[in-house]
This record gives structure tokens, sequence and C-alpha cells, in this order.
């Protein structure tokens, strides 16, 4: 789960990251005094936030009131603005990046870090990005920070003060499950290194440990969320074929090899491994409310048995009187029978996903 940069830099203060004076407001009445320059920072989900005036400066009460009263009814990139973070104004000598993140191939947290913030990190040269992948069995030591500090060019009491806030960074995403701990940029100002933006990617099935987190409504759809609260993994996508699966790595190869087929998935459903025919049935509702043109079921049967699923979709067929084309795979424990029990209802099904695939397509564009 993305947190917003105020719930970020909360952290980061519960860390002794060094963050810039601010609060965060959620009506412009709510901002009493402003003492100096300030900066609101719109409080959405997505980057572009100055290019799309969601942020501006203010050096008085009235004018920031007026300032948060038009960010606040903006959106930007899809995303409504709900919420302003305002800060004192930073006078900034020179900007820096800084994450954490974990590291696919290694299997391990990894430090990256360069002299040249306030960018995309993907638009900076190699040769000025930084990176150390730290042994999960010993974490980060007070050497690595050193180490990372002095290629940053850092001396004295700034090299220090970026150790303390790296270590530090480390301890944060250790202790809350973090994907991701970014300070974009991290910034020197008045001798002192603060972090200017947060960046936190939550692990979203750790949030159970972190009770002080507040899930983020933002990060998903409306039928997103109703289908959360069924107990479904359910992504709705822009694509037109929707997609039942059992495990979250067939259902993402299932939307792979349909791309690779010239289709676009509508949806990601993960049905787990569920042997229940209410549950199989029920996925369809959450699928048909995204109104896709066809559905795709791909099935592995283990502990999902295949003749159980069979039964969910005749049963969903019939309940919600599915009028749009249903291709399924299925393959495994009791396949035979399954396939056998959808023909007898006209449903298309076969052992293998490419043929499943390719029929669907055919159907889609008339040739069947």
């Amino acid at each position: 789960m993305n947190l917003y940069e105020y719930q970020g830099k909360a952290l980061f203060r519960k860390y002794g990251i060094p963050v810039p004076d601010g609060f965060v407001v959620f009506d412009p009445e709510e901002i009493k005094t402003v003492d100096g320059d300030v900066v609101l920072k719109a409080q959405v989900l997505t980057g572009g936030r100055g290019k799309s005036g969601g942020v501006k400066f203010a050096s008085n009460l009235d004018e920031a009131r007026k300032i948060a009263r038009e960010i606040l009814n903006i959106t930007i990139k899809g995303h409504k603005v709900h919420a302003i973070l305002v800060e004192k104004k930073l006078s900034i000598e020179k900007e820096y990046y800084l994450s954490l993140l974990i590291d696919r191939s290694s299997r391990s947290p990894m430090v990256m870090c360069s002299p040249e913030g306030g960018v995309e990190i993907e638009s900076v040269p190699d040769e000025k990005i930084f990176k150390y992948r730290i042994d999960p069995d010993i974490g980060m030591q007070p050497f690595i920070a050193r180490m990372l500090a002095e290629k940053m060019g850092f001396k004295g009491e700034i090299s220090k003060q970026f150790s303390d806030i790296l270590m530090n960074l480390y301890r944060l995403m250790r202790e809350y499950d973090a994907e991701l701990v970014e300070i974009n940029p991290l910034v020197l100002s008045d001798g002192k290194l603060i972090a200017a933006d947060s960046k936190v990617i939550i692990d979203t099935d750790a949030l159970y440990r972190h009770p002080d987190i507040e899930e983020n409504k933002e990060e998903k759809t409306p039928l997103e969320r109703e289908a959360s609260m069924a107990g479904y993994a359910f992504i709705e996508m822009d694509g037109d074929v929707g997609v039942i699966a059992n495990g979250a790595g067939l259902t993402m190869a299932t939307l792979d090899v349909l791309l690779l087929y010239g289709l676009k998935p509508r949806n990601f459903l993960d049905l787990g491994g569920t042997d229940s025919v209410e549950i199989t049935k029920n996925a369809f509702k959450y699928v048909l409310k995204a109104e896709p043109r066809a559905i795709l079921v791909n099935i592995f049967g283990g502990v999902t048995k295949c003749d159980t699923v069979a039964k969910g979709i005749i049963a969903a067929k019939e309940e919600f009187n599915i009028q749009i084309p249903v291709v399924v795979r299925l393959s495994g424990v009791h396949e035979d029978e399954g396939r056998e029990m959808l023909r007898q209802k006209g449903i298309h099904a076969y052992p293998d996903m490419r043929t499943a695939i390719q029929t669907l397509k055919n159907i889609m564009e008339g040739k069947e």
C-alpha cells in the first residue's frame, strides 16, 4: 500500500529522520497560522503534482487559505485532492536522492543513492547512482552508511547526518514491512540534511501488524474495495476480457498470455486456494460489474477441484444470467468431470490455456 507524503513523513519523524515543520489539513479553515513562507502540497498517490498546480507557495494566512481552496478543487491524473500538506519553505542548497527497496533478484534490501536528486531516478545516469545490497541476516551496518556517505561526497557533520538517516531509514523499512522507502529529494538546507519528500510503500499483506497505518481508500476503485470486502484479490484494468484464475502467479500469467494473443484483460481476480462452489460463483458478480465483453476462467486444479469450479461457473451463469461469452480452461483434479459438466451447459471448456484463449479470441472476433 502506498502512503501519502504526510503519512510517510510521520513515520520519518518517528524514526528520527529530519523533515520540515508542517501539518496536514483537509479544509482551508484548518490553517490557523502561517509563520513565514510556506509550501502547500496536494496529497495524492501520483507524481507530477508541481506541473498540475498541486504545489504552491504562500507567505500569509489569507494567501495560504486561498491557495488551499484552489488545490482542494483540482484533480491530478485522475486523483481528486482531499488533503494538503502545509510545510515551512526550505532554503535549498542542493538536492540528493536516497532510497531502500527490495531487490527481487537477490531477495534482499538494497540501498540506492545519488548526488543527483529532485528528478526521477530513472533519468539519472547509472554512473551517478550508487547501489549496495544489504545482507538481511546482518542488516544495515554503520560502515556501509559511512562508505555510501563518502561516495555521495559528504564530509564531517553532513556525513554523520547522512549515515544516521540511512540507518534509521533501514530500521523503518524492516519494522514496518516496507517494500520501498524513498526520499527524493533529500535536501541540504542551512547545513542540515532534511527529507523534503517521502514515498513509502508497505506490504499490504502485513498491514494487520501495523494498526497505526490507516488504509488509503484512494488506492482502490469502488469496485476493488467492494470485492476486497468480500475476500477477493481483485484489480480493475482497462481491457475488455474478464479474468478469473486461481493463484496470483497463474492469474498474472493469464494476463500475459491474453496480451500475447492481442487481447486486453479487464481485471485481475485470484480465487486463491478455495474449493467452494459459492466463492467461485460469487467471483463472477464482481467481474460482471466491470462490464467485460467476455470472461476467461483459467483453473489449475489442486486444492481447487475442477468439478467444484464447474459447479460454481454453472451456478453463476444461471443466477446472474450471463449473456457474454465464457471460455474455461480446466486442468488438474477431476478435470474430465468438470469439463464435461460445462460442455453439457454449452460452455467452452479446454485442458490447455492457449487453446482456451485462442477460442475466446475467435469468438470475440466473430470467427466462431
